[in-house]
């Protein structure tokens, strides 16, 4: 597989696999003098890593970071950074009754139609163990952006779960790191337990909404017509494990909008720089961001690997009925939250360098 890097400048190479002896990142471009540790880097790790609630899969890793290459005395050197995830507690024996059957909903199928090489130990590369690289990686660019533009702030969160959406009226910013989905409304946290804990012992699964928003973006990032903000975002997104949907601002539902609701009226602020009524177009104009907070949305499909038996072909064409074994997550969007955070600081710091390399400062003055 050649494809495995995102980015432009600040460019993300993941390395491993799900039941392999370790997985990581490679990351280059990332600008020298930038200070960071291990420590910092685990913060956000500590976040995704499984086992640390009865709604994630029981899968036991520290998902401790190693920074190999790219630090010196405790900064960015400008060379590429080399960060190394060890695999502790695989269980490939869990996965040996599944070995000639595809799962259903999984890449599974497709993987071996392509390659023609069948990685049952968890999936591969395939599977959402990769995002631990993502994620690490994320930590990295975070510490860069502090370092460029320290107003910015990235903050992940769930909005849905199966047919259970928030109550936005309850939102409180506060109450994300309270509860174990990530979720701003407290009432739908409390809900959620009680449908995830029913879902989770009757060995199904359900998909998710998660949310992204960057706050204090400044105006003038992304470039048209291939280099557009939302377009990096949609694919940085896209490209997580079990996403099947991606959306900016008011997304899909702009479809049933007017022209006069949809559109974001402008005014001069007391600060002297435009404001905005609203912000439908989700803090993204022409690709090129407005200033105002960039929000992108991305639904997360139900969990492949279920109890319940379901119907399926083997490797030689014969039909077959499959039950997954081992340790999986009811609902895959509740860790997908640090990912997402973390592929919104790449792509943000991506787009940090390829203005400051391009323009500078902004060129255009208003007012």
């Amino acid at each position: 597989m050649s494809v495995n890097s995102f980015g432009h400048l600040f460019r993300v190479t993941t390395w491993g696999e799900s039941h392999g002896p370790a997985l990581g990142a490679t990351v280059d471009g990332v600008p020298p003098g930038v200070p960071i540790d291990e420590a910092m880097i685990q913060h956000w790790l500590d976040r995704r890593k499984p086992g640390q609630n009865r709604f994630t899969t029981q899968r036991r890793e520290p998902d401790q970071v190693e920074i190999m290459s790219g630090v010196f005395e405790g900064q960015t050197t400008g060379t590429p950074v080399q960060l190394m995830i060890r695999n502790t507690d695989q269980r490939s024996k869990d996965y040996s009754e599944i070995m000639d059957k595809f799962r259903p909903g999984h890449a599974d199928i497709t993987y071996f139609q392509k390659y023609g090489i069948r990685d049952y130990r968890g999936g591969g590369r395939s599977s959402a163990r990769e995002t631990a690289s993502r994620v690490a990686a994320g930590g990295l660019a975070r510490e860069a952006i502090k370092a460029m533009a320290p107003d910015i702030q990235i903050t992940g969160y769930m909005v849905q779960i199966g047919e259970h959406s928030i109550d936005r009226t309850r939102f409180d910013w506060d109450e994300i790191e309270n509860n174990p989905f990530w979720t701003p409304d407290a009432k739908a946290a409390e809900d959620w337990a009680a449908y995830l804990d029913g879902m989770r012992k009757s060995g199904n699964s359900v998909g998710a909404v998660v949310e992204i928003v960057a706050r204090n973006v400044p105006a003038g990032l992304g470039a048209p017509i291939y280099g557009k903000l939302d377009t990096d975002l949609a694919a940085a997104m896209m490209s997580i494990n079990a996403v099947k949907g991606v959306e900016i601002g008011e997304g899909m539902a702009a479809a049933s909008l007017t022209g006069d609701a949809n559109a974001d009226e402008i005014f001069m602020g007391n600060d002297g720089k435009p404001v905005y009524s609203s912000n439908h177009a989700g803090g993204i104009l022409g690709g090129i961001s407005t200033g105002q907070d960039v929000v992108v949305r991305f639904a997360v499909k139900p969990t492949s690997s279920i109890l319940t038996p379901r119907k399926t072909i083997t490797k030689t064409g014969e039909a077959a009925e499959i039950i997954t074994k081992g340790r999986h997550d009811p609902c895959v969007g509740i860790r997908a939250v640090p990912v997402g955070e973390a592929m919104m600081a790449c792509v943000i710091l991506d787009h940090l360098l390829l203005h400051r390399g391009q323009i500078g400062a902004n060129r255009g003055h208003i007012g």
